[in-house]
């Protein structure tokens, strides 16, 4: 790794997004011994390895509500009270749906050639109570169709999907390529990115902290969504038997989500199958072949998840106990594979990162507090819970919005931490790159702040939203968006080690020089505080659909 040059400055010179000028500030204090410390900690005595094999290989995959993420949860907070932690509990909130799980799933085309298929099953439909053995159909719906273009395509073809296997969706076209995505990040293009004086606009991508707005749709087109809705009712009405989707990606990669009503009558029996036999059905079908596939799909309801739980733990403070600085991660996943770098690793990475604290019997002036959400793959659900019961808005806030001194939050795969953005004035950034920067020859590069409000990306935005200090960290990509982010590919194989141990280290020494400072981390006074980017963060409410039948 190129060696870092970045001079970091000492001096503040203004607001982001204020009007105010603050005056100049001293170097931040550092305790050089005590990263010594942590270093050696991290490097020689790790556990986060072991934590990981455990939420991945004995709970994975970790889909919120169901048996899997609430044992994980509960293992969590049985480990730390093991490390000596001095509280540590499942809170819950209110999902409101039901917990469901895929047990077992086969399928196979028997004619006119034999094969196995490789699938993943969407989240929150029915199975298919025993094996379909039925002949496919091909509909290639129109691109991007109103709701009467729609419907039109759609009438005289009842009989035609009546007791069938019906493959939904052109099949995609994926090219070959040649070019392989990055795994480290330029440090120029990181030195750009967190210069001191004139920042460029941090790129963090899918499950980092940005939280960007998407494109506007076309309001006389359906959206997906709305596309698949109207597919949906019309298979149903239709006696249609399974829907099979397009995975739509390279080298047998499925991603997998869920059924958006979370009701299994409004939706099939659901397969996504990987691309490669996807399109071979999809060929045969178009040559004139019959096509006779073979599927048995087991899921089941779980009506008790209704009740989620975010799994918190604390090393108490000292003089300072009555303020918290956070960190965390989301410990739910999707269902298609064991959730590893996203984002059992951000959870075992912050467990480290504490473990590492009370192991070295440091005490911090502040209480730090570990949070492992669920509900983040269905919108930051219970990070937004925490965040309304706990802190309010800036608002409305709850007595302990004033004692809140930052977030810190891992969610974007096994890559080694790069760089830090807090929502806040350009004063918390100055600090967060001056408690790196001894840590700039394990690859971190600086700190920079944002003003936005904007929710989404991870769960650090649900304190960005409510106006206070959250930290989202951003990371080397690593195979991330490229291969395991949301996939079938998510598994322990694809963490690396001394990232992680890297990372661990470094957030090790952040969390405990915020809770070791005499004043909590700068956020933005009430004059200055950015208008919310919609509504503010607060427990989501929903519809609870009726309680589908057990599969």
């Amino acid at each position: 790794m190129r060696c870092p040059s970045l001079r970091l400055s000492t001096t503040v010179l203004g607001l982001v997004g204020s009007t105010t000028l603050l005056l100049a500030a001293g170097p931040e204090p550092i305790d050089h011994a005590v990263n010594a410390r942590i270093r050696a900690e991290a490097r020689e005595r790790s556990q986060i390895m072991q934590t990981l094999h455990v939420l991945t290989d004995v709970y994975g995959p970790r889909l919120t509500g169901s048996p899997n993420h609430h044992a994980a949860a509960e293992w969590a907070v049985a480990r730390m009270k093991e490390w000596g932690f001095d509280t540590g509990t499942l809170e819950p909130w209110d999902f409101g749906h039901p917990g469901w799980l895929n047990e077992r799933m086969t399928a196979h085309v028997v004619a006119p050639v034999k094969d196995a298929l490789v699938g993943e099953v969407l989240a929150w439909t029915n199975g298919t109570d025993g094996p379909v053995r039925a002949a496919a159909v091909h509909l290639v719906l129109p691109d991007r169709p109103t709701a009467a273009e729609l419907t039109t395509f759609l009438e005289g073809k009842a009989s035609v999907v009546a007791g069938r296997i019906v493959l939904v969706g052109a099949a995609a076209s994926v090219p070959v390529t040649f070019t392989k995505p990055a795994m480290r990040r330029d440090y120029d293009d990181l030195a750009a990115m967190f210069d001191p004086v004139s920042p460029r606009a941090p790129q963090f991508g899918a499950g980092g902290p940005a939280g960007r707005p998407g494109a506007t749709p076309d309001p006389a087109r359906l959206t997906p969504r709305q596309i698949s809705e109207q597919v949906d009712a019309f298979l149903i009405a239709s006696k249609a038997r399974i829907r099979v989707n397009d995975a739509g990606r390279e080298h047998g990669q499925i991603r997998a989500f869920n059924n958006p009503s979370f009701d299994g009558s409004k939706a099939l029996p659901t397969l996504i199958l990987r691309n490669e036999d996807f399109g071979r059905i999809a060929r045969l079908l178009a040559g004139g072949r019959a096509v006779e596939l073979d599927i048995d799909i087991v899921n089941r309801w779980y009506p008790e998840g209704r009740t989620s739980f975010n799994a918190v733990a604390e090393l108490r403070g000292t003089d300072k106990a009555g303020e918290v600085v956070m960190l965390g991660g989301h410990l739910d996943s999707w269902h298609a594979a064991t959730g590893a770098t996203d984002n059992a690793i951000g959870v075992a990475v912050m467990m480290e990162a504490a473990r590492i604290i009370k192991a070295l019997g440091l005490k911090p002036r502040r209480t730090i507090r570990l949070a492992l959400w669920s509900g983040e793959e269905q919108g930051l659900l219970g990070s937004k819970a925490y965040v309304a019961k706990h802190f309010g808005t800036a608002e409305a806030p709850t007595a302990e919005f004033a004692t809140f001194g930052g977030y810190l939050n891992v969610d974007s795969g096994t890559g080694r931490v790069r760089g830090a953005t807090v929502f806040g004035p350009s004063e918390a950034a100055r600090i967060l790159r001056e408690i790196v920067a001894p840590f700039e020859d394990l690859g971190i590069i600086g700190a920079t702040a944002t003003k936005s409000r904007r929710p989404g990306g991870t769960d650090s935005t649900s304190f960005n939203a409510a106006g206070l200090p959250g930290i989202g960290l951003l990371q080397d990509p690593i195979e991330y968006q490229s291969h395991t982010w949301h996939t079938n590919l998510d598994t322990y194989e694809r963490i690396v080690e001394e990232d992680v141990k890297k990372s661990a280290a470094m957030i090790a020494s952040a969390a405990y020089h915020l809770a070791m400072r005499d004043e909590l981390l700068p956020r933005f006074a009430r004059a200055d505080m950015p208008e919310p980017a919609g509504p503010p963060a607060v427990t989501p409410t929903t519809t609870a659909p009726a309680t589908p039948a057990r599969q």
